[in-house]
């Protein structure tokens, strides 16, 4: 008798062994969703302070344009070195890794003169964030994917003076 006493507790530290390792496989899958979202929403985050930070740097180089023609940079390496001047300007410290793709490449959007007028990630994912943006990126709550957010300069507009009235 005391023989199927030891196989009956055996039997019920099995289960109970097994139980505890599903609900630990259980815990960790839901940590790792967690851990997954944050991860995406701080990356979100980053190409957005990404994105910013072209857009203020493609527009110093366009406003900073030598003469009365306002040009757009050709390349992205345009806005590290500026040699329109005789000390060269620099308006990025560094090209950026698209944090969406890990890599270096850049979508570019062109102006009409063919220059650089933004840039955006070429990330096909679906974005987490879907609301509460900035006014200048109120586009971006209609995107279905990274690559619909597009980080373009946007020149000020300027109205010509009225002429006066004919006495």
């Amino acid at each position: 008798m005391r023989s199927g006493s030891c196989t009956r507790q055996q039997g019920i530290t099995y289960v109970a062994v097994l139980i505890l390792i599903a609900i630990l496989g259980l815990v960790t899958a839901s940590i790792g969703v967690v851990w997954s979202t944050v991860r995406q929403q701080e990356r979100e985050e980053e190409l957005i302070l990404i994105g910013e930070q072209y857009i203020q740097a493609i527009g110093l180089y366009y406003q900073h344009s030598p003469g009365t023609v306002k040009r757009y940079p050709m390349t992205l390496q345009d806005l590290l070195k500026d040699d329109r001047f005789m000390v060269p300007q620099h308006h990025l410290r560094k090209l950026f890794t698209d944090p969406m793709t890990r890599k270096q490449e850049w979508g570019l959007v062109r102006a009409e003169d063919g220059g650089i007028a933004g840039v955006y990630s070429l990330s096909e994912a679906k974005p987490r964030k879907t609301g509460e943006f900035d006014e200048a990126m109120a586009g971006f709550t209609q995107a279905k994917r990274y690559a619909d957010w597009r980080f373009t300069y946007r020149p000020p507009v300027t109205t010509a003076p009225s002429p006066l009235p004919a006495a």
